[in-house]
This record gives C-alpha cells, structure tokens and sequence, in this order.
C-alpha cells in the first residue's frame, strides 16, 4: 500500500531553457539537494548530452548512463549514484548518439515516459534538460507533469521565455495535455542592478506563468561549488545561495 500512495503522489518535473547558461543545471542540483534536506525523496535525472550535472557532482558513470536505462540494458538501481541524499541517474556524450537514431523512429517522443512509467518510491523525479529544443527535450516535456523554467535576468532571457512557452503550449496540445508549467525561477539577481529589476517587472507584466518570490541572488559560492563536486548547501552553507535555494524549496513545497 505505501508504494502505491507514493507512485500516486510522485511528481515529475522537467527544468527546462533552450538557452544555455541560464543556471538550470544550477538549480536541478541545489533545488534537489534543498528539498532532500527538507526530508523529501529526490530522483535527478541528467537528461542532456553534455553531462553537465553529472560532471557537477563528480560522479564517473562506470556502469552506463541514462542511454543505457533509455536502452533497457540496464536497470534504474545499476546506474543510481548517490549524492546528498539524492539519487542521481547520470548522463554521458553518448546520450547524443542515442537522439540521432532515434529521430526516425515512431514513438520516438515516448522513450523516457516510457521507462519511467514503472518507477516509484520517490516525492519527486527531475529531469535536466538540454539547453535546446531537441527531440530529448520533447521527451522530457511528455514523460513530466510539470515544467519548472530558471531565467536569468537579462534581455534576452526574455525573448527566450517566448519561444519556449509556445513549444510547451504544442506539446500540451499534442503529446501531454496535463502537461503544467510549475512556475519560473528568477536567478543571478541583483537588487544593485537596475537590469535584474526591469526584467522581473517584465516578466510580471506580460507572462502569466507563476513567477516565484523566492529569487536566487547572485552568488559566487554557486559557482564555485561545481568545482568542489558539491552542491552549495554541501559546500558554503552560510552563502546566500545556499539560503536562497533552501527558501526556493520551501516556496515550492508550499
């Protein structure tokens, strides 16, 4: 009975920008590792080609990665690496040479909901998109129930914003119609900045989509924490990031 509760309540949630460097990487990792400190259990997949997060938490995926689980090679517990209390399932550069033999393929869209479908025992599963629009990224869009978008605050951002709200309203209307944006997620704020406040008042004016009032300030232990094959909660726990993103997982909670 308890799994069955726990399969019921699960959430799965992609962290999804087309545009690199926005800091999406940053927060699947430090939102993660915040709601498994708040007692929650946390599945994070490195769903991008680059490996970004897997490189972030030091991990060597010695027994394949997620082309592998995507494959049905290998089983979801052979390729969990634990960090932080979290359960990560990593990624690696074959993962690219995966999308391009699936592009002809029917079904192509339902590889990842498909494998996931029977996993349980966790509140919530992130998936780390690529920074692009790809066929992995619309694999992503159609195995979640909710899209959490990071944006930072510049121009540009904005006209990024735009694009990437039309391809998810397509994939509602043609794969995933439960398919609910959770909310966007202001990051490398700065309150000095004249840009970081016109932005938000950008966003608040002309996107409907829930903007959180949790923003994560700008913060160099952020960035930093990579480096150290930590989260910034594990590496500068006093930081402002680190609070930062401890109060982004009790807004979401909530």
């Amino acid at each position: 009975m308890p799994a069955i509760q726990t399969l019921k309540t699960m959430k799965t949630i992609a962290l999804i920008n087309q545009k690199g460097g926005t800091g999406k990487t940053t927060t699947a990792i430090n939102l993660s590792c915040s709601l498994a400190s708040l007692g929650k259990k946390i599945l994070l997949i490195d769903f991008d080609p680059q490996a970004n997060l897997t490189y972030s938490f030091g991990v060597q995926p010695e027994n394949g990665s997620i082309t592998e689980f995507l494959q049905g090679k290998q089983t979801l517990q052979a390729l969990l690496v634990n960090k932080e209390g979290i359960n990560i399932l990593p990624s690696s550069p074959v993962l690219a040479d995966f999308e391009v033999s699936i592009v002809n393929k029917i079904g192509r869209e339902n590889f990842l909901k498909e494998r996931l479908k029977d996993i349980n025992g966790y509140d919530y599963i992130f998936i780390d998109c690529p920074p692009s629009l790809s066929i992995l990224t619309v694999n992503a869009l159609n195995a979640a129930n909710e899209i959490l978008i990071p944006l930072q605050m510049e121009i540009l951002s904005l006209q990024g914003l735009t694009q990437l709200l039309v391809t998810v309203k397509e994939v509602k209307q043609i794969l995933n119609k439960n398919l609910k944006i959770r909310g966007i997620v202001a990051l490398m704020y700065d309150s000095r900045r004249k840009l970081s406040s016109e932005v938000m008042g950008e966003i608040e004016k002309n996107v409907k989509e829930k903007l959180f009032k949790t923003v994560i300030r700008e913060c160099v232990k952020i960035a930093e924490a990579p480096s150290f094959a930590k989260s910034v909660l594990a590496y500068a726990p006093s930081s402002n990031g680190a609070k930062d993103y401890i109060e982004l997982a009790k807004e979401f909670l909530e």
